[in-house]
């Protein structure tokens, strides 16, 4: 169960979420739980989950190990500053923020996995795709471009995701039929490239809209290996629900 903070909550609101969240996934031992706070707030859940079997990631991370670019975050920053995982192609970074492209999304990928995050790669299709029967397609291109290019050693380090955009913050979910019909589409995309054991062992997480009312039917798809969850993971007793329903 990951969960995406996005620009929410300062360092003292995430010390907070923390005291809360904690106690409530104590001996939780049947999946992993990784949040990705703000970038300003890395070190106060690093801080606030020490002692725990909760990791901490980065939203974001560029591809150069330093130099003159303004606003950006290398992967040796975020590893210092306390994340062990880092999200890679989130939909708001390709269709809202700065306009990346999968080559950018390998770059990034390629990045992280020399410093020795765990990078989650998402994918998904726009709502005109979806409607115009793209999806396969779109996904196809977006695993070409930005996952591909990895090495085999590489790509068994890497988490994938599949995020549909229309359904991210918008109160629609792809029902999990179609959501498993995608994640089925890139392991085939995978086992081309990778082979079948590699296309078997990787994880693809489901991100659109999750909730705990809806966690159990996409659960129970067995192409559906966990979630990237967004506004669900803001409240400690949701996101709490969430992993317990996992």
């Amino acid at each position: 169960m990951a969960g995406n903070w996005k620009m929410y909550k300062t360092p003292q609101e995430t010390a907070a979420f923390f005291s809360s969240f904690n106690p409530m996934v104590v001996g939780t031992s049947n999946c992993d739980v990784v949040v990705f706070p703000p970038t300003i707030s890395i070190c106060s859940a690093a801080e606030a989950t020490r002692s725990t079997q909760i990791a901490i990631g980065g939203q974001n991370i560029y591809w150069e190990k330093e130099g003159a670019f303004t606003g950006e975050t290398s992967a040796n920053m975020l590893c210092a500053a306390g994340a062990t995982w880092v999200l890679i192609g989130h939909s708001e970074r390709r269709h809202v923020v700065a306009c990346e492209n999968d080559s950018q999304v390998l770059k990034k990928a390629q990045a992280a996995l020399a410093a020795g995050l765990k990078p989650i790669i998402c994918m998904g299709e726009k709502l005109e795709d979806h409607k115009a029967g793209k999806t396969d397609e779109v996904l196809i291109k977006q695993f070409a471009g930005g996952v591909a290019g990895l090495t085999e050693e590489q790509f068994a380090q890497v988490v994938l995701a599949y995020e549909p955009v229309w359904a991210i913050g918008t109160g629609k979910v792809a029902t999990p039929e179609i959501a498993s019909a995608s994640h089925k589409l890139m392991r085939e995309e995978a086992a081309k490239r990778f082979g079948e054991e590699a296309s078997q062992q990787v994880r693809i997480l489901y991100g659109g809209s999750v909730k705990p009312e809806n966690i159990a039917g996409l659960m129970n798809e067995v192409e559906l290996d966990g979630a990237l969850v967004g506004g669900a993971s803001l409240d400690p007793e949701s996101f709490a629900a969430l992993v317990r329903g996992a």
